[in-house]
């Protein structure tokens, strides 16, 4: 399921942490940020899934 999610979100990747970000924020608004920690730590877990923001060594300009 994992895999298949991964790959409706290919080339998506922006889009999808801007959407982890927006939904963290919204429940950390909710409950008035209690579960602030949890919530980052989920945040960071799903970035990692998405895979690096930095760009890779072959999307980088030649120097």
């Amino acid at each position: 399921m994992l895999d298949k999610l991964k790959g409706l979100l290919k080339g998506h990747e922006d889009t999808a942490r801007q959407g982890v970000e927006k939904a963290g924020d919204a429940f950390d608004a909710k409950t008035q940020n209690k579960y602030q920690s949890q919530v980052d730590t989920a945040q960071q877990k799903l970035n990692e899934q998405l895979g690096s923001q930095e760009q890779r060594p072959e999307d980088r300009p030649p120097t």
